[in-house]
This record gives structure tokens, sequence and C-alpha cells, in this order.
């Protein structure tokens, strides 16, 4: 299933828009999450979202005693594209830690951008082994939605990225779809604020980023990586958290 987390329905039609037609792609149903504040909401809620996203399964749960995580595993997703309202940037550190368990990929999703576009979509690849996830995800977007994979290879002394960036490609050799390696200007720490400017630049409409393994002290207090290249980008971030046991969307 691709999931929606709702938040505000009136300037979301571009949003679910978006995941419906991914859903299309990817041959998997579709289906909208809202969160309340009690359990007397939930009913008021479901109505509302009923009549107006007629043949899209809504679910509605109590925020205080159900996690997105817990939610996604109950309804066996697959994907989650999150919306962030105009003006709601500030919670974005909020939701990076409410997913932080997610064992699927989640996308942000501003109100402000337009229709999801996957013609090119931006791969930073860094030194670390979590990178990697990253492949399988590229690869459905190569073979499902005819992307074109732009591989962004740090500029690090050492040969662990390009090691990583020599992996994906093998993954992606199996599969007939187009992909290119660029070297960037930046090493692996630096690399994914560099994919922004790229996909600025070759009006890319995704970049795919690894999401931190834990939070150190300078994450806590500035928050980290993956929230400053969410609340800067132009366009959809999609984020894989780095675990062993994530769904494949090719599956």
């Amino acid at each position: 299933m691709i999931l929606v987390h709702l938040q505000k329905l009136d300037t979301a039609k571009v949003l679910l828009k978006s995941a419906s037609k991914l859903a299309t792609q990817l041959i998997k149903s579709f289906g909208v999450i809202s969160f309340v504040d009690s359990d007397e909401l939930v009913a008021e809620r479901e109505n509302e979202l009923k009549k107006i996203l007629q043949e899209t399964q809504i679910t509605v749960r109590n925020s205080k005693t159900n996690t997105i995580s817990s939610v996604c595993e109950e309804l066996e997703a697959s994907f989650l594209f999150i919306q962030l309202p105009n003006g709601q940037t500030r919670n974005i550190r909020s939701l990076l830690n409410d997913c932080h368990e997610l064992r699927i990929p989640y996308l942000f999703y501003k109100d402000s951008f337009t229709e999801l576009d996957l013609t090119k979509v931006i791969l930073p690849v860094g030194f670390l082994e979590e990178e990697l996830e990253k492949a399988q995800f590229a690869a459905a977007f190569g073979r499902f939605c005819g992307s074109k994979i732009k591989m962004l290879l740090a500029k690090d002394y050492g040969s662990k990225a390009a090691t990583n960036a020599e992996k994906m490609k093998e993954l992606f050799d199996k599969f007939d779809f187009k992909y290119t390696l660029e070297k960037a200007t930046k090493d692996s720490f630096k690399v994914e604020a560099e994919s922004i400017q790229v996909a600025e630049s070759e009006n890319a409409g995704l970049i795919i980023v690894s999401a931190s393994r834990d939070y150190g002290l300078d994450d806590i207090l500035f928050g980290p990586k993956e929230y400053h290249v969410v609340k800067k980008s132009a366009i959809p971030v999609l984020l894989v958290n780095p675990r062993g046991d994530l769904y494949a969307l090719c599956d």
C-alpha cells in the first residue's frame, strides 16, 4: 500500500494526486492515514474524509495511543507520503523522530510542491554501508516509473563511497533503465546538501537520502542532516532508514 499521512485535507490535492499516481505505477493499493487527539474524534474525522475521498481506504487513529510506524505495519504499507502544510516546516524534526523506526521509505511533501515528477531522480552516494539500502528503491523507480537515476558520488579520499557506487551499479545493470554517475564536488558529509543544488539545476523531481542511523548531540541540538535537506529542498525528499529489513518496492 502507498499511504499518505494527511494533516490538512484542503491543501493536499497535489499530494493525493501524486501518491495515487505512484500507487498505480507500482501496482499498489492507495490509502490515507490521519491522526486525531482523542478516541472521540476518530469517527468524526473518518466521516469527514470519506465524504471527500471516496473509494480510498481511510484510517484514523488516536495520536496518543498510536504511532506512525505501528500503523504502517498494521496496514502493511510499503511507502509513506508525509504532508508538510505550508508554514509548518517547524514540525519536520518531530516527524523525523516519529518516523525513525519505520521499515519503509518515507517521502516529505510540502504543500507548495507541484505534482511528483519521477523523470529524473538524484541519488547521492556516500561512504556509509547503509547507503546501499537506497539502491533498491532507486531501481524500483527506474523499472516501474521510467526514472533516469543520477548517482552523485561523494568526493572522498577513501574508496568506500566508490565501492558503494559500484555495488549500486551492479544492481541497476540487472534492469533496463537509464542511470548515470557523476562525481560531486563535496565529500560524504556534504554530498546530500549538494544534491539539492544539482536537483534544482537539472530539474530533477526527487532526491533519495539515507536517514541518520543514530542521533548524536549535534543532531539533537541542530537537527540531523536529513532535517536540513528536507527543509531546504524545493522538491520532495525520500528518506530511507538504515535497517536491514526494509521492504523492497519491487517485491
